[in-house]
């Protein structure tokens, strides 16, 4: 047990530590209610989200493209989530992102605490979401940190170990902000509007992007916790690089949980909170978590690709008629992430709660 922050509400544990000292049993604030266990909801085992070939939607001829963003389309539509595969980031930088955060958290203890994480901001390595006291604990350990804008981006909250790490996620971070920007332009096209439109409402060039590794240590009873409870994304847009030997991710579709099968060298992209409110809920973010294994570790990278932090986000004038007026009020994305991180991850009540009274 390492003390914590005066912030935290109580001393953290690294998970990590547990997953190594725990035989046949977990402690009991890990364990979640019986309604909120993996082995008590309905799970689709034959269903995948929808897999994407980005390869022929810039450059391609003009039918190629419009199938490209029918796909999207339907998939932003029906699930809030999918695959993209031949998006242009090599697989050896997606393995290589992978596989550097993987050999951080083999780090010596000692080490990784050096970066240990405050409330205030996330950045470093942590294992616990919002400050509620005595609230049930997920089962992870985690590394946030900023990327944009840059006069956040501070290399001292970065790991110096492993030694590649830094420049390694440096690039990583490039590629995968010009990615999601092609994207961006694909989801304002389909809601009908000009193609930047979503990219000038996050900020211009001036967006926020920040990344959460996630590590998933063995757990003896993976039926009676989870390892990221249930939420949407307060963000914009997410982009996960998943570990794609262990499947993990579970989204909700109606009442059923489906399993992700990641397809090699694809990432996840899902639509957060912010796209909702900006679409006036044409499109919406989803509930997810994440399933823990006995058997195997699990790590991932949860890149969020966020408005600008000061900037009022609302509904597009564009998107709003008599007969669906804005459901949400102006809010900037520092008020709402606030929010978020007073309570916690919380299903989707988080968005759906600021829905204005009519």
């Amino acid at each position: 047990m390492f003390n914590s922050p005066p912030d935290w509400p109580e001393p953290i544990i690294r998970v990590q530590s547990l997953s190594q000292t725990c035989i046949d049993s977990i402690p009991e604030r890990y364990i979640k209610t019986p309604n909120d266990r993996p082995s008590i909801n309905s799970s689709i085992d034959d269903a995948n989200i929808p897999i994407i070939d980005l390869s022929d939607l810039y450059g391609g001829d003009k039918d190629a493209q419009l199938s490209i963003l029918k796909q999207i389309s339907e998939a932003c539509n029906e699930w809030g989530f999918f695959q993209i595969v031949n998006h242009g980031v090599s697989p050896d930088l997606m393995d290589k992102a992978r596989e550097t955060w993987r050999q951080f958290f083999h780090l010596p203890m000692e080490v990784k605490q050096k970066y240990a994480n405050s409330p205030k901001t996330y950045e470093g390595y942590g294992s616990r979401l919002g400050i509620e006291k005595g609230a049930i604990l997920d089962w992870s350990d985690y590394y946030f940190l900023h990327y944009l804008p840059l006069c956040l981006k501070d290399y001292n909250k970065w790991p110096d170990l492993p030694p590649s790490c830094r420049e390694v996620f440096d690039d990583y971070g490039k590629e995968v902000v010009k990615l999601s920007g092609r994207l961006m332009k694909a989801l304002s096209i389909n809601l009908g509007l000009g193609e930047d439109f979503l990219q000038n409402a996050f900020g211009g060039e001036d967006i926020g992007a920040c990344l959460r590794v996630n590590f998933y240590p063995k757990c003896p009873k993976p039926d009676l916790t989870l390892g990221l409870s249930s939420h949407s994304d307060p963000g914009g847009m997410t982009m996960l690089l998943p570990d794609d030997q262990v499947p993990g991710l579970q989204v909700r579709k109606c009442d059923h949980w489906i399993t992700v099968k990641p397809h090699r060298y694809a990432f996840i992209v899902n639509i957060g909170d912010q796209i909702q409110v900006l679409s006036n809920a044409i499109y919406k973010s989803v509930e997810h978590r994440v399933i823990v294994n006995s058997d195997k570790e699990r790590v991932s990278l949860a890149f969020f690709y966020n408005p600008k932090s000061d900037i009022p986000i609302e509904p597009a004038k564009e998107l709003v008629t008599l007969d669906k007026p804005a459901l949400y009020p102006a809010m900037t994305f520092d008020q709402y992430r606030l929010f978020i991180r007073m309570r916690g991850p919380r299903g989707k009540s988080q968005v759906e709660s600021l829905k204005s009274r009519t």
